[in-house]
């Protein structure tokens, strides 16, 4: 059976591994019990998070026990890596609600059934630490000195790092310790901006048990110029489908730069790698039977077949010049009579009127398969139900509500 540390590394997840001989080996010749941990900074699960989602999902069906680890302690502080400034407090009832949401969203990546794999919230140990107890049994194993060489804190660093910022990367620690002893975990997994807080809990379990423990980090969601994937005009993609509707989840993969396309299909998608370096050697227009296949696969994985369907049967009917009913539809209230760019500003097809007036110079906005060309166009009844298009990709039904 193949080695699961074979299938991460071939397909591009690996970044950083404490001792990567000795973890290969391990999971070449055991089942072991390892975790992820998840923030609950939002309501939603987004793209950032897709990779590990998929680690855990590789790693399961390799055998070994996946633990999704809610932060419904640490994230009472928020981690500080990669900030340059404070996350904002949250309330102990949006912290839960969080950590509700994500079990929901991580469930349809991984089987919890018949202790397959584990969810578990820090908040129920951490919430019990008295202070005197963290200093004493976990504080000090810490130098300051060492945690302020971190990367997690250098961005924090030159504007101020908080003292209650500085006690994550002892939480994060004590988590693994505490997993550790209560469920035989032994491998800690996570983004590769979670290194410093990673090797903390690694070194924290090895000295307080003297027993084995091992980290490894995934690469970050990047385009192929070094920025961040998953960032829209609205902000993150979501895997909320209240809050990107399928339809713009599925759209979006589809438009990623055909550079992309390799690391996309690779951590993001089950594809064989055969098949995966077959559809990303394909050049110039081919390249988009690609991302059709990459589209469909993602939506597939967060939404579920039936909206992967709908989604890829609406963008075939809209590139085919088909009207479809499954277009994102918006409804406009006495929309007829209001000037196209008010309607598509309340709408929020555009950010800003500006964008709209861009878009018309240069014959990015149709109505009906007609270019507006129009600052001033007003709607009427005779354009309605409407088909806006707004650039070369993106379609929208609007009705008069």
């Amino acid at each position: 059976m193949e080695n699961v540390f074979d299938t991460l590394t071939e397909r591009g997840f690996i970044a950083q591994c404490t001792d990567a001989d000795e973890v290969k080996k391990l999971l070449g010749e055991k089942k072991i019990t390892f975790y992820i941990g998840f923030d609950p900074t939002a309501d939603s699960l987004h793209a950032g998070h897709f990779i590990a989602l998929m680690v855990m999902a590789h790693m399961q069906r390799a055998g070994h026990r996946p633990i999704a680890l809610v932060g419904g302690g640490t994230g009472t502080i928020g981690d500080p890596s990669g900030r340059s400034d404070l996350r904002k407090v949250m309330t102990d009832e949006i912290i839960h609600h969080n950590c509700e949401r994500f079990k929901e969203q991580i469930a349809r990546f991984i089987d919890f059934s018949d202790g397959k794999a584990l969810m578990v919230n820090n908040g129920d140990w951490l919430r019990k630490l008295g202070y005197i107890d963290l200093l004493r049994e976990v504080g000090a194993n810490f130098t300051v000195n060492r945690m302020l060489a971190a990367e997690c804190y250098k961005q924090r660093w030159e504007k101020g790092l908080t003292f209650l910022e500085f006690n994550y990367m002892v939480m994060q620690a004590y988590d693994f310790y505490k997993l550790n002893g209560d469920y035989d975990c032994v491998l800690q997994c996570g983004g590769d901006d979670q290194w410093s807080n990673i090797i903390a809990g690694v070194e924290l379990t090895r000295r307080k048990t003297g027993r084995a423990a091992y980290g490894l980090t995934n690469k970050l969601l990047l385009k192929s110029d070094g920025s961040k994937m998953g960032k829209t005009a609205g902000g993150a993609l979501w895997l909320d489908p209240e809050k990107v509707s399928p339809y713009d989840f599925y759209q979006y993969w589809r438009n990623v730069d055909d550079a992309d396309v390799k690391t996309c299909l690779s951590l993001l998608t089950f594809i064989p790698m055969e098949e995966v370096n077959r559809l990303s050697s394909l050049k110039n227009a081919a390249i988009n039977e690609a991302k059709k296949v990459l589209a469909y696969e993602v939506t597939k994985l967060v939404h579920g077949r039936d909206a992967a369907d709908h989604a890829k049967k609406s963008a075939e009917e809209i590139f085919s010049n088909q009207s479809s009913e499954n277009i994102p539809t918006v409804a406009i209230e006495n929309v007829v009579g209001k000037k196209i760019l008010d309607a598509l500003l309340e709408a929020k097809i555009i950010d800003s009127k500006s964008e709209g007036r861009r878009l018309i110079a240069q014959n990015g906005l149709t109505l009906n398969d007609e270019k507006i060309s129009d600052v001033d166009y007003v709607l009427s009844d005779k354009d309605f139900p409407a088909v806006i298009r707004k650039g070369k990709k993106k379609f929208y039904k609007v009705v008069d509500a």
